[in-house]
Formats: C-alpha cells, structure tokens, sequence
C-alpha cells in the first residue's frame, strides 16, 4: 500500500494554503517492538494521523526497511524518513525531508550528510522534500543536540528563529521544521510559531514536547501546518484515544 510520491509535498502545500491540519507520528525504529507493529498502525489508523515518519539517532537502513515493508502492509498514510544520517535512507519509504539543520553551524549537518545522501536520493524513486530544520532551546538536552554537537537557539531568541527560518525559505527550502527534540521539556512557544508563521510563506511544521490536546491546539492556532506526535505516543499507545476523550 504505497502512497503516490508526487502528491506528498502537493497535499501539505494544499493545506497550508486551505489552513487544514496535517498531523504526523514519529516511530523510532530503535524503540518499537516489530511483532506489534499490526496493532501499532491500527491505533495510528484511529486517530487523527495524516502522515508516518520514520527516524531516529541511531538507527540503519536495513532496520528501517524491513519496518516499512511490515507498515505498509496496514496503512495508506504517507510514509516519511526524518533521517539523522545517510545511512538511515530507505528506498523503500514514500518520500524523505531532506534535512539542513540551519540552527546549528557543524557542517556535517548544513552540508556534508547531504553530500553524501545526494547520489542514492538521485538514483532513487523517493519524493525528496527539502526541509530547514531548526533545533530550538526545551529545558533539557535533546538527542538531537548531542548526536549533532550543535546548540539549539534560545526560546527567547524569537527573532533569530525568525530569520534563520527566511534564510532556510530564500535557500529554496519547502518546509520548514520547528523541532524541541525528542524527549523535550518545554514544547516550542507559541509566540516563536506565531512570529516564524507570520515571516515565512511555507509550510511550518512543528514537533518536540507535544504532549497534550492542548499542545496540539496551541500549536495549529500560532500557525503550524503540521503536528508531529512522537514521545507521547511512544511511551502511550493509548494517547490519542486519551486526548479525544479530554
């Protein structure tokens, strides 16, 4: 059951310019349980969920393939890499965000990984979706910081994310990724989406930290295109179930 890959970026275009909310579910290859996977996607299936990405810190392809062929036998949704590395890239995935991580300055993630992944990207029938992903400040540090050994920016900091967002849109960037990080204390502000969503004419998504109704709600109202759902779920498979009854 393989998504159109053309459509991908289309569909999320069409709703950021309808105000439609999109919502999409982080699995950890690292952190779910295969054998449950039929029962992982159904609750998936039940809630709310346009979209399925895939990533995390440590994970290979191969582990990542062989989740997506066992996802796919149960859903229709998009199926998206959210890679830390090249060697995280599945072909056999609907699409990629292709990541530049614009907060941070080691090279590895403004540059290099993507060198490297640029070839096989090419070569390959996955929808590649260019992204500027931008690490923000969340109480706490994140795998995402020390994996990339680079600094988020400040949540106070409002107007550097405001600018380093313009900068990742006039470099041709289709997205734009607002990410607390796995595990993260604090979700992004509202007010650092607001202003980010009222400078930037693409679609902003936004992740890390969300672990309410409300945090969705915050989130959509201060301008966000998508919701990415990722610890809540992990650690709860029950959460949605628990946030339609709120």
């Amino acid at each position: 059951m393989k998504a159109n890959p053309s459509k991908i970026y289309l569909d999320i275009l069409y709703s950021f310019q309808n105000k439609k909310r999109l919502l999409a579910v982080l699995i950890d290859p690292d952190k779910v349980n295969l054998d449950s996977i039929a029962s992982t996607i159904s609750k998936i299936n039940q809630s709310p969920a346009t979209h399925i990405f895939i990533g995390g810190s440590l994970v290979f392809s191969d582990l990542i393939e062989k989740l997506i062929s066992k996802i796919q036998k149960f859903t229709k949704l998009p199926i998206l890499l959210f890679p830390g590395h090249p060697s995280q890239i599945a072909l056999n995935a609907d699409g990629i965000l292709f990541l530049s991580l614009l907060s941070g300055r080691n090279p590895d993630y403004l540059i290099e990984h993507q060198v490297k992944a640029a070839p096989l990207l090419k070569n390959s029938n996955l929808e590649v979706i260019p992204t500027a992903y931008l690490l923000i400040e969340s109480g706490s540090k994140t795998a995402v910081e020390k994996v990339s050994k680079t600094n988020p920016i400040l949540r106070k900091h409002i107007d550097e994310a405001v600018a380093t967002a313009q900068a990742g849109e006039l470099m041709g960037n289709k997205l734009i990724y607002l990410e607390a990080g796995s595990g993260a204390l604090q979700a992004v502000s509202q007010e650092m989406i607001q202003k980010v969503t009222d400078f930037v004419e693409i679609p902003v998504i936004v992740g890390g930290g969300i672990r309410t109704k409300q945090g969705i709600e915050n989130a959509y109202k201060s301008g966000a295109t998508m919701v990415v759902i990722g610890t809540a779920f992990e650690n709860d498979s029950e959460f949605f179930n628990q946030i339609e009854n709120d």
